[in-house]
């Protein structure tokens, strides 16, 4: 895997940024585990405050993720569950 360490770091925001709009499911990985993410989606390995850095980066250019699509689909989760529990 490619280090880091001389990439640039708003280089990394873009790709993932371009990556991860409009795909939920990788919203989703991104949001559960950033390096994981990152190392699948872009092959490269960072450290702790790169990761830091690429998150903040990230969750600004797409919106606070956890509170976008993510939460979006907790939500109509909870009212499925929510409707299919009512009827027992």
């Amino acid at each position: 895997m490619k280090e880091a360490g001389y990439m640039d770091i708003s280089k990394i925001i873009s790709d993932l940024v371009a990556k991860l709009t409009g795909n939920k499911d990788l919203i989703a990985k991104f949001t559960a585990d950033p390096l994981g993410a990152i190392k699948e989606l872009l092959g490269i390995d960072l450290d702790k405050s790169q990761v830091d850095e690429v998150v903040k980066g990230v969750t600004s250019q797409l919106g606070d993720l956890s509170g976008g699509a993510v939460k979006e689909g907790k939500t109509l989760i909870e009212k499925i569950k929510a409707f299919f529990g009512g009827k027992k």
